[in-house]
């Protein structure tokens, strides 16, 4: 048997356990911010992580249910978009939980459009909120999150300065979008949407367009109104197919964007990316 003493100061000396947040994001893209801010203190999964399916048709499982249950930071996206996370946070309720819902955080939001995600001022005020919650859960690391956050920011800022220096040389540009996701950085960006709002609102909301909105938007394709087209991968319907078929027989450019980030990228890379594309489209 060791001394006491000797017992004593081995307990005294064994290194402390690091506290291992865990958390939850209905959306990867969220799951992404988590995981910069909290670092190695943080043990974060994604349900949506997948930008072949339609988030709007998702159903949640029991694997999702026990994922909610055990986590201590829960991160939607609210505002209508991912109701199936609201349930499974009833299903297992916790005082000690704290869930954060971007459309009640987000600064700026576009009326009947729950994309908040594609405007940076939002993500920054998401990131802020992630990185108080963390540092209530885990205050011993609240200055390493502090930090993370930080440079969280810098990079979403030098992102804004380049939609900023984008909007000086496109604005009024004319685009066509296949529904509303990308209404957040065209508006960012100055460029001039030309298909009809009915038509966006119907297609993102699982709905089909009305006729006239169809006709319309069909015309400003073939007529070659507009210098690219905006086209959401992840919702798709015959209607916007014969879009991109149309907008590719003109010899317009389709830009793809989608609802969920693509795997084995950051937020940042993935906004970067599709804002590439889209430059490209409007320079040609």
């Amino acid at each position: 048997m060791l001394p006491l003493l000797l017992f004593g100061f081995l307990f005294a000396a064994a290194p402390a356990t690091a506290i291992t947040v865990k958390a939850v994001a209905a959306e990867n893209f969220y799951g992404d911010v988590i995981g910069q801010i909290g670092g190695d203190k943080v043990n974060v999964t994604s349900i949506m992580s997948d930008p072949n399916v339609d988030p709007h048709e998702y159903e949640s499982n029991v694997a999702d249910a026990k994922l909610v249950a055990d986590a201590s930071l829960v991160i939607e996206s609210g505002g209508g978009y991912d109701d199936w996370m609201d349930k499974l946070v009833a299903a297992s309720p916790d005082r000690g939980r704290m869930v954060l819902k971007g459309f009640d955080i987000a600064t700026t939001k576009i009326p009947d459009n729950e994309h908040i995600w594609y405007d940076p001022d939002n993500m920054i005020a998401i990131a802020r909120a992630a990185k108080d919650a963390l540092a209530k859960i885990d205050p011993d690391d609240a200055a390493a999150f502090n930090g993370n956050f930080d440079d969280f920011k810098a990079s979403i800022e030098t992102f804004k300065s380049r939609l900023g220096r984008l909007r000086t040389k496109y604005a009024n540009s004319p685009i066509a979008l296949t529904e509303t996701i990308y209404q957040y950085q065209a508006r960012l960006l100055g460029l001039s949407v030309l298909t009809p709002e009915e038509f966006q609102k119907a297609v993102a909301e699982g709905n089909d367009p009305p006729a006239d909105s169809i006709v319309l938007a069909e015309a400003q394709i073939v007529g070659k109104k507009v210098k690219a087209l905006v086209y959401n991968e992840q919702t798709i319907t015959d209607i916007t197919t014969k879009l991109q078929n149309d907008a590719k027989a003109a010899g317009i450019p389709v830009v793809p964007v989608t609802e969920t980030m693509p795997t084995g990228l950051h937020y940042q890379a993935w906004m970067s990316d599709e804002l590439d594309a889209l430059v490209a489209a409007l320079g040609k």
